[in-house]
């Protein structure tokens, strides 16, 4: 069953025109699994825009339902036979041939990919590895390797510290001209990452077809949930460059060779030239860093060309262009469950979400300006300026607390001169009424519950009743929440428009009833 993230991915690269081969690589998938999955999307005739409005489970299970995922186990062939007939003399028989052959006998049986993956263990059990290598076509301006390098230097002089602080070198590689971009940080966490792609990327000129990050679990290291992280990260990178972020076959180094070879290159011919000083700040490290990687750039290679060379005659001019924006870093937080509180903290704030979505993983990414919040599946959920002073504590948003929350939150937030011009827009009486509710207190702050019931109360009503509901409590002495509120309810019962007050000309409050057409005269009764 595959995740959310790559249904969605998949259609997403098949409508930007990319090839299987490219999905496949991209996701980690089988053939099988890509032509499946937009088979199953052109057969439910939603859009690409449907289905991401919908919940990422329901997705999930619209895809694979779980009664076609308790499959039985399926039949075995014997793969000593199949060996036996690929490596026949002669023979042109090969995997795939065999597995039209299986299927035929069992049309319930494993798709290619699984089958495939128990015929390569057969021969691994009975045959070995074959110690062979491959040539690989390289193409200008196809991928850029990314990798931290595995030799840290103590190189940092840290004053009244004795001991030197190590430095991590991140590194970059062109596939096809074997151009080195390099630079120096004091850890490998994410935000350090992030700044080594986007300051390469700007070294280049442009943009690569494919990101291929080895390693980047060390680039994480520091954070818990690995893979909601690198999903978001990868995620985030190629929406910004409109690149496919590419990670080699896990367990099988073959098949990232090239960048290897030249990590182990810089192992030797920069660390040990850095090592050669000790030094005060990252800035100068990265200084020096510079000059030899340049060096190293400019060498000639067996081709009769140095590195950078080839990088402008045949890379440079295939690199898609720079948009003119910098991709901003961020800091990348998850959190397996939003708290009860519904907010999550960074940096001693913290930060709200809906409340709905509490006990659910989240994934917090942090820029200088602003913090925004995403679901697991890298939607969206919240967006807030970050907050830097000691106080407030708490950001919240009103839409995100639930109804009780928000109506105490507004209690506490307000005073005494609030609520008097709440009441006022009711009427003269009405402010008397609120402002002798508030006076009647000990404290003052003893009737803002009071005041703030009694006032909401109030919204959905006409002005006229609320005016002569303060006006007969006013009269009765009856200035208190449980009075208010029971004469409101009646009047409420009791007329459609309500009393309306007038005041004649020596000021004196009085009620004159509206006549409306629901009011029987006596005519009615004859």
């Amino acid at each position: 069953m595959k995740d959310y993230n790559t249904i969605v991915g998949i259609l997403e690269f098949r409508q930007r025109g990319f090839s299987f081969r490219t999905i496949q690589k991209r996701f980690q998938i089988g053939m099988g699994t890509i032509e499946r999955t937009i088979r199953v999307f052109d057969d439910t005739g939603l859009t690409l825009e449907n289905l991401k409005a919908m919940d990422p489970k329901a997705v999930e299970e619209l895809f694979y339902p779980q009664e076609q995922i308790r499959r039985k186990k399926a039949d075995l062939p014997d793969f000593g036979e199949y060996y036996r007939r690929i490596h026949a003399p002669g023979s042109k028989v090969n995997i795939t041939f065999l597995w039209y052959e299986y299927k035929e006998e069992h049309p319930d049986g494993y798709q290619l990919t699984q089958f495939t993956e128990y015929y390569n263990r057969y021969v691994k059990e009975h045959y070995g590895d074959a110690d062979v290598s491959m040539a690989v076509e390289r193409i200008p301006g196809e991928k850029m390797y990314i990798d931290w390098v595995g030799d840290q230097p103590a190189l940092l002089k840290i004053p009244g510290e004795k001991e030197l602080q190590k430095v991590h070198v991140f590194t970059t590689t062109m596939a096809f001209s074997s151009m080195v971009f390099a630079e120096c940080f004091t850890d490998e966490k994410i935000d350090k990452f992030l700044k080594g792609v986007v300051d390469a990327v700007e070294h280049y000129g442009g943009v690569a077809r494919y990101f291929v990050p080895d390693n980047l679990r060390t680039a994480i290291s520091k954070h818990t949930k690995d893979r909601l992280t690198i999903n978001s990260l990868f995620k985030d990178l190629e929406n910004f460059y409109g690149t496919i972020v590419l990670p080699p076959p896990p367990r099988k180094p073959r098949g990232k060779a090239s960048v290897e070879s030249h990590v182990s290159y810089l192992e030797t011919h920069l660390i040990e030239k850095l090592k050669e000083e000790t030094y005060t700040c990252i800035e100068d490290i990265n200084s020096r860093t510079r000059e030899i990687v340049d060096a190293i750039n400019g060498r000639t290679l067996k081709r009769s060309a140095s590195r950078l060379e080839l990088f402008e005659t045949y890379d440079k001019p295939a690199l898609k262009p720079l948009s003119g924006a910098r991709f901003s870093p961020v800091d990348y937080k998850v959190v397996t469950g939003i708290p009860d509180n519904y907010h999550i903290e960074y940096d001693g704030h913290y930060y709200s979400v809906s409340y709905t979505l509490h006990g659910k993983p989240a994934i917090l990414k942090a820029t200088f300006h602003e913090i925004i919040i995403c679901d697991q599946y890298n939607r969206k959920i919240a967006e807030h300026r970050r907050v830097y002073s000691t106080f407030p504590k708490y950001v919240t948003q009103d839409e995100h607390m639930p109804k009780e929350h928000l109506y105490y939150r507004n209690i506490n937030q307000h005073d005494g001169s609030f609520y008097r011009s709440w009441a006022r827009k009711f009427g003269q009486n009405m402010w008397l009424f609120i402002d002798l509710l508030l006076k009647k207190s000990d404290h003052e702050e003893q009737a803002y519950n009071s005041c703030m019931g009694i006032l909401q109360a109030c919204e959905d009503t006409s002005h006229n009743i609320v005016e002569e509901v303060a006006t007969t409590c006013l009269k009765s002495n009856t200035v208190y929440y449980t009075g208010f509120m029971k004469l409101l309810k009646k009047m409420k019962s009791e007329s459609s428009y309500g009393p309306v007050l007038y005041e004649d000309e020596d000021s004196e409050d009085v009620i004159i009833n509206l006549k409306h057409k629901n009011l029987r005269g006596k005519d009615n009764y004859r």
